[in-house]
């Protein structure tokens, strides 16, 4: 697909310039989108943030350079954007297990990350149910915490705020709820570039969608009016959620000819009953038409 080919012409940009100051920006016109939706398709597509990338190709190709005896490790250092030394032999044993002194030994083993290409691969012939809806400025209401980000199991962050979530607590914010998607939501915005590394943070809320200017005592997140793409997710919980979510990245937006937004992801589910082999959820994320 062209998304996917303009991708790769990015990272063949970035990788021409691995020993300079990368042009994030220019990365992003290469790829014809938005330098926050580059981030986001790439860390989401390559499992993995740009910068950490950037950095593993850079001290792969560092211990390479060092194989030459005659080249300074400082200035080794320098060419791959590290202005001390120690600096860079912290980052270079991180990755290779080994100090840059060492690297000069041919019997040394080391690491390498090798140049990343992205490929459009669907399987099975899924479909795959969504719509687009223009919506007006609301805001989510609720309670709002920053959290580590935790792939696998229970968040005991997420979970100490659904505590807070008491019969009366719902009532009052179920009231406020006047907009799609209706009802109790989550939504996960202001992530932490290391997202991808299960290392960073992002901006839990539960609470509500609504226009009603009378939402004190909550948390509040301003919503401005856009455009939102809007996919259904029907099966066993949380498998098929999370399948939707990969297909979303890998198959969706490079054949949509759109691009994701600054903004919340937002998540509802049908009901408690996450037993219910036919479970229903629907994930929200804001969009915009590519250029």
């Amino acid at each position: 697909m062209d998304s996917i080919s303009s991708m790769n012409e990015a990272l063949s940009y970035m990788e021409d310039h691995l020993t300079e100051e990368i042009d994030y920006g220019e990365a992003a016109k290469i790829a014809h989108c938005s330098e926050y939706h580059f981030k986001r398709m790439f860390s989401l597509l390559a499992g993995i943030s740009l910068s950490e990338y950037v950095r593993r190709r850079r001290l792969t190709l560092a211990a390479i350079d060092l194989k030459d005896k005659n080249t300074r490790i400082i200035d080794v250092a320098v060419k791959y954007g590290y202005n001390a030394a120690d600096s860079f032999s912290r980052a270079f044993q991180t990755m290779h297990g080994i100090l840059p002194s060492e690297a000069r030994d041919e019997q040394t083993k080391r690491k390498a990350y090798p140049r990343m290409t992205f490929q459009l691969s669907i399987n099975g012939g899924c479909e795959l149910n969504y719509r687009i809806v223009e919506k007006g400025p609301f805001k989510l209401a609720g309670f709002k915490k920053r959290v580590p980000i935790i792939f696998n199991g229970v968040n005991p962050e997420i979970a100490k705020m659904y505590q807070l979530m008491t019969p009366a607590v719902i009532e009052r914010l179920k009231a406020l709820s006047d907009i799609e998607p209706t009802g109790i939501i989550s939504a996960s915005t202001n992530f932490s570039e290391e997202r991808m590394e299960e290392s960073g943070e992002l901006d839990h809320y539960i609470g509500v969608a609504t226009t009603n200017s009378e939402a004190t005592g909550f948390d509040e997140l301003n919503v401005d009016a856009g455009t939102w793409a809007i996919f259904d997710s029907v099966g066993p919980f949380p498998e098929t959620l999370q399948n939707v979510w990969g297909r979303i990245y890998s198959e969706w937006f490079p054949a949509s000819g759109y691009e994701a937004v600054e903004g919340p992801e937002i998540l509802w589910n049908e009901s408690k009953d996450t037993e219910n082999p036919k479970y229903k959820s629907e994930i929200w994320i804001p969009v915009k038409k590519k250029k």
